[in-house]
């Protein structure tokens, strides 16, 4: 696979009025094209804000981002679904477009296409009340997709929805960014779900955080986040995963 990105001893500093808080203390690690790339680690070590900064909602401190791709595009994707409840589902999965002004015929029916594709047509004309949490949740992933980007950037897509939602909802979102052939980064608290979608999974130490472990997750056959669950490694990733978080330095 080829890198889209390279990111390099990055280093994140927050300032007070009194103090320095060092966020992040140093970070390297390559983001691959067409890629599952999950990240978990303890409560407030820094996980979002590293998101932040790869989709320049926040500055680094120190270090560099090598992009191998020009102009590359990332969609972001948010615990809440964010939904406008008083615009119907086509007002919203459009919205971004309108707001760059780039609702041209072939990207409004480059939306027409996805939501015909991944069984949300027929809601088109709903509103956001109408519909349960994972179809908004799968609404919400269109929505993103209509700026056709380069990289998804989950930040906890799943945790608002209970546990058997949740589950459905993965694999719902994991089949339609592979058939869109999309690359993807997730922050993630729930192990099993980091190790069920992803190629690889990042862990992380508590804060100032830097990189503990990469684990390329090896599997029999890649099939859906449900299916993976029940492959023969699954529960050897997760002691890796569950000591990572559990026995800090």
């Amino acid at each position: 696979m080829n890198k889209l990105l390279s990111i390099n001893n990055l280093q994140k500093k927050y300032y007070t009025k009194t103090d320095e808080i060092l966020a992040i203390k140093d970070l390297s690690f390559d983001l691959y094209d067409g890629e599952f790339m999950a990240i978990v680690g303890p409560s407030g070590c820094g996980k979002s804000t590293l998101l932040n900064i790869l989709t320049n909602m926040d500055k680094l401190t120190n270090g560099n981002i090598t992009y191998y791709k020009d102009n590359l595009k990332f969609g972001y994707m948010l615990q809440s679904d964010s939904m406008l409840d008083w615009k119907t589902i086509w007002e919203n999965v459009i919205l971004g477009l309108e707001i760059k002004k780039i609702n041209t015929k072939e990207n409004l029916d480059y939306v027409s296409k996805l939501l015909e594709s991944y069984g949300l047509a027929e809601f088109k004309n709903c509103y956001p009340k109408e519909l349960s949490g994972g179809m908004r949740q799968r609404v919400a992933l269109i929505r993103t997709l209509a700026l056709k980007p380069d990289v998804l950037v989950l930040d906890e897509p799943f945790s608002k929805l209970d546990y058997q939602s949740g589950l459905k909802v993965s694999d719902d979102v994991y089949k339609i960014i592979k058939q869109e052939k999309k690359t993807a980064i997730m922050v993630t608290h729930d192990l099993a779900q980091a190790i069920s979608l992803s190629d690889r999974v990042i862990t992380l130490t508590k804060r100032p955080c830097t990189i503990k472990n990469i684990y390329e997750i090896k599997r029999d056959k890649n099939l859906t986040p449900i299916e993976n669950r029940k492959d023969k490694n699954f529960s050897y990733y997760y002691d890796l995963l569950w000591k990572d978080l559990t026995y800090e330095e």
